[in-house]
């Protein structure tokens, strides 16, 4: 199963590969990992997208408490929860594919952020759902480039991974 995990941590040279290195150590698979500066700029906010069985989880996250580094870590999957996921798609606009892509673009409320000659670049936020959906509805060979980030997420309501 799919699970989101989030941790605080010490926002310090070398502490993201440590926490890649138990992942790696392990033999765990890591589908997307975001890290930023918090409002707090000692500690650094990671989302870590990973599958496993509970159990495999289980373990990740003990593993992951023991780490010097790591100050707290939540499983997003563990209680109800909000996931984002930004993307960058680089699209031929010319002749046929130019209004297709502004009206893909309106249908999936993306933005078009960059217009050059025979191109345009979109900006999409959403579920990792809504992402794929919106690259399937496109014709292939209209798309140029595509950048995406990783699964983003936070506690609904007042679950909050503070310290």
């Amino acid at each position: 199963m799919r699970h989101i995990v989030s941790l605080l941590m010490e926002n310090e040279a070398g502490a993201l590969s440590r926490v890649a290195g138990l992942f790696s150590a392990r033999g765990y698979n890591i589908e997307s990992l975001t890290v930023a500066p918090t409002e707090d700029p000692t500690l650094s906010r990671m989302t870590i997208v990973t599958s496993g069985s509970d159990d495999v989880i289980e373990q990740i996250i003990k593993q992951l408490n023991k780490l010097i580094d790591v100050v707290k870590v939540l499983d997003l999957n563990d209680g109800r929860f909000i996931e984002r996921e930004l993307m960058l798609v680089k699209v031929k606009a010319t002749g046929a594919f130019r209004e297709e892509m502004k009206r893909m673009c309106d249908i999936f409320r993306g933005r078009i952020i960059d217009v050059a000659d025979g191109t345009f670049t979109i900006e999409l936020t959403g579920s990792g759902h809504k992402l794929d959906a919106f690259l399937e509805g496109l014709d292939r060979a209209a798309i140029l480039e595509t950048v995406r980030t990783g699964a983003s997420g936070i506690g609904r309501g007042d679950r909050i991974l503070k310290i």
